[in-house]
């Protein structure tokens, strides 16, 4: 096994704003599509890398309980972070160090799920 996940998906309540925020903050464009009736907004990912989305229906709901996902916070996570409150979030946890793991930062998405964001700097 080369990587314990291989794809995740973040609930939302308001589809378009999500897509909006996950966007906004990490500037980029998330691929939306539709399989069956469930809306997704794909991150994007290269090189077979971990892959996830944004996803309306089926009955899935936001929630900041549960698992934790971390985000690649890129070059450094106070790039994203910064970004977070003007879309419509907010920071639980601010950039913490983590020792020779880096960074963290967790954040509660427009949606109310609780996130976090890593990044080596």
């Amino acid at each position: 096994m080369s990587n314990a996940i291989n794809w995740f998906e973040i609930p939302a309540a308001d589809f378009g704003r999500a897509v909006k925020f996950y966007g906004t903050v990490l500037g980029t464009e998330l691929q939306q599509m539709k399989m069956d009736n469930i809306d997704m907004g794909m991150f994007p990912t290269q090189d077979n890398g971990v892959g996830g989305c944004v996803t309306y229906g089926n009955g899935v709901k936001p929630s900041a309980e549960g698992s934790l996902v971390y985000l690649n916070g890129g070059e450094d996570l106070a790039v994203p972070l910064a970004k977070v409150e003007a879309a419509g979030g907010s920071i639980v946890m601010p950039k913490t160090q983590i020792g020779e793991n880096g960074f963290m930062a967790i954040f509660t998405d427009s949606e109310g799920n609780k996130v976090a964001f890593h990044s080596m700097n």
